[in-house]
């Protein structure tokens, strides 16, 4: 499903070239739980934003579903992004003047999808994540953990094969990070292929595969 074969990625700052991704080769099967692991700095959310199809490789090549999309255009990236990939974040990224239900939405506004569909999706996705009784409230009438459960209804309301989690608990009290990943692991075991990228030992060893990146390479 995701195959990535001899990455780099150099970026610029100052007169210094940092080498970010130093020759990443990686499969990832659909259906795979796996964690990424690592000290900060050492390449871990360059390496998602790649496999997000929001950054480009320097050099390298990138299959996902086969096709190589590594030289694709910023508009069919887009639209292989839209129809393939959910997003969650470590700080949820919502719009703070849409309810729950608006934040939940969006997706499918930007894609086209007709009302009727769109309001039937958005109910399920509340449901899905136990938040039917917020779908009025504001982000700001929000605690993190719920905050977090609108960002995940969202990743998911275009029923994306692939979700890719950076630090998704980072912002949450332990109890509601626990929630938050066994929601998504919930997610996993429906069939969605999950990447978790976490600093946190605990929430990393639960995935059934664990990589770990130091310095832009894959540890052995």
């Amino acid at each position: 499903m995701i195959q990535l074969e001899n990455i780099h990625r150099y970026f610029q700052v100052g007169e210094q070239s940092v080498h970010a991704l130093n020759d990443i080769t990686i499969a990832i099967n659909k259906g795979e739980y796996v964690s990424v692991m690592g000290p900060s700095g050492s390449g871990k959310s360059t390496l998602l934003n790649v496999i997000a199809l929001l950054d480009k490789p320097s050099s390298g090549r990138y299959l996902l579903n086969k096709l190589d999309v590594t030289q694709r255009t910023d508009d069919e990236l887009a639209k292989v992004r839209r129809e393939n990939i959910g997003f969650v974040f470590q700080f949820f990224h919502v719009i703070p003047r849409l309810t729950a239900a608006e934040n939940i939405e969006m997706p499918m506004i930007l894609a086209g999808i007709e009302v009727k569909e769109r309001k039937q999706r958005v109910a399920q996705a509340l449901a899905s994540v136990n938040l039917q009784d917020r779908a009025s409230h504001r982000p700001d009438q929000l605690s993190g953990g719920q905050l977090q459960r609108v960002a995940i209804a969202r990743a998911m309301i275009m029923q994306p094969e692939i979700l890719l989690a950076d630090e998704p608990t980072g912002n949450l009290d332990s109890k509601s990070g626990m929630e938050i990943i066994e929601l998504l692991e919930g997610l996993n075991q429906q069939g969605v292929t999950l990447m978790i990228i976490t600093h946190d030992q605990t929430v990393g060893n639960r995935a059934l595969r664990k990589i770990r990146i130091v310095d832009g390479q894959i540890a052995k």
